[in-house]
């Protein structure tokens, strides 16, 4: 599988965005077409979504709210105080419920264990300059990794990398990492979903096409 830099990513990315073309619609689209074959097959199912602040978290926020449109019970998590705008907009528009990113840990595990999917969608490749989670980000995702190590623990799928993992390198620099069922990761693999320790969080991986096939071969061929 080729695979590719956070940075080249960005690179193939940024003229597409100045041209207007929707990259983050297409991803939150394909997002939610790999939840849902996740849910149950005899229900609309529940969904967890765990919110950064960044682009990362806009993808979670517009394919929650696609969900929340076919019927599934959607609950955001904020793990900060900024969310993507018109992502939050969007699902709330669509019926998800908002929870206060300053929940208590003992009801963030209760919430967790009583969802079909919780996705990761705290931090992505933007981060990469500083990739363990802090804070609240942490403190939510280490409530929720004891609920995982239960009996039929909810399926975890991460929004383009598991949150706090390196990109490029696969170092994991803090353990407090949720290990993902399946990631989906938009435009191509990022090199560090290939190495271990970060390969180890990864799960089944799915590379979703959004277009950047063409400006990644111009990169690396001028590289």
């Amino acid at each position: 599988m080729e695979a590719y830099t956070a940075a080249q990513v960005r690179a193939a990315e940024a003229p597409l965005l100045a041209a207007g073309v929707p990259l983050m619609a297409r991803a939150a689209a394909a997002l939610a077409r790999e939840i849902r074959l996740l849910l149950p097959a005899d229900r609309p199912g529940s969904v967890l979504l765990l919110v950064g602040p960044g682009n990362n978290g806009g993808d979670a926020l517009f394919a929650g709210a696609e969900l929340a449109s076919l019927g599934s019970a959607v609950t955001v998590l904020p793990t900060s105080d900024r969310l993507h705008d018109e992502g939050r907009a969007a699902a709330v528009d669509a019926g998800a419920r908002m929870l206060s990113a300053d929940i208590a840990t003992e009801d963030t595990a209760t919430v967790a264990r009583d969802c079909d999917v919780i996705v990761d969608g705290i931090l992505g490749t933007g981060t990469s300059a500083s990739t363990a989670l802090r804070g609240r980000a942490r403190e939510i995702v280490a409530a929720i990794r004891t609920v995982l190590a239960g009996e039929h623990p909810p399926i975890v799928v991460a929004v383009d990398l598991p949150s706090g993992v390196h990109p490029d390198d696969g170092s994991v620099p803090d353990p407090t990492v949720l290990p993902a069922d399946v990631t989906v990761t938009f435009g191509a693999c990022k090199t560090g979903l290939l190495i271990a320790p970060a390969a180890d969080y990864v799960g089944r991986l799915v590379v979703v096409d959004i277009g950047l096939g063409p400006e990644l071969e111009r990169i690396v061929a001028g590289a």
